[in-house]
């Protein structure tokens, strides 16, 4: 009997967790994923001048719910937050900078993070002692629920950022047009073209 207590300990600590699966290999650095290709997917060339760039990327964001947190002729950050299930809530946040080529042209790189957040239920709970019982615990009805990041990753090239990019070109289109019908606004109304406001 002394010699089956040792084995029963021994086999516990083998489980199947600690033990290596036969023929698997083990996963890649994530690290190993980055190629540094030329052709990054992450970065497009506008047909528009720096400054007007990037507040049609501020434009494209703010269309579609996003909240600025910042927002200047070289950078825009903004956030929205989803909510795909009860207690599961999802923010994309975007990151925009906005570099010169020349007068006419300038290049947007842009990276969006999604971050997977859980709600954590922190019921707090008072002890009260009971004569021929003991103590007891009871809630006190009060709660702190928070929400806690359980997982965060760079949304990976691919259709999302195309259809970003998509609407900022829209946008640079449309912001042209306005400017082009100005002055013929301003001849019309006999308005000089330099006091139209931008």
């Amino acid at each position: 009997m002394r010699a089956v207590f040792p084995l029963l300990v021994l086999m516990s600590a083998c489980t199947p967790a600690s033990l290596p699966l036969v023929g698997s290999k083990p996963e890649a650095p994530v690290y190993t994923q980055e190629t540094f290709q030329a052709d990054e997917k992450f970065s497009r060339l506008i047909d528009a001048p720096q400054a007007e760039a990037c507040e049609a990327a501020r434009r494209a964001l703010l269309s579609q719910g996003y909240v600025i947190a910042r927002s200047d002729t070289k950078e825009v950050q903004g956030a929205k937050r989803f909510q795909p299930e009860g207690e599961v809530h999802v923010e994309i946040s975007f990151h925009i900078v906005c570099a010169k080529e020349d007068e006419r042209t300038a290049t947007l790189f842009v990276s969006a993070q999604q971050d997977r957040y859980t709600l954590k239920k922190n019921q707090s709970a008072a002890s009260i002692g009971v004569s021929a019982i003991g103590s007891i615990s009871v809630p006190l009805g009060a709660s702190g629920d928070s929400l806690v990041k359980v997982a965060s990753e760079t949304i990976p090239a691919g259709n999302f950022y195309d259809r970003f990019f998509m609407l900022v070109r829209s946008l640079v289109r449309m912001q042209a047009e306005e400017r082009a019908l100005r002055p013929e606004a301003a001849a019309s109304t006999g308005t000089p073209a330099s006091a139209v406001q931008p």
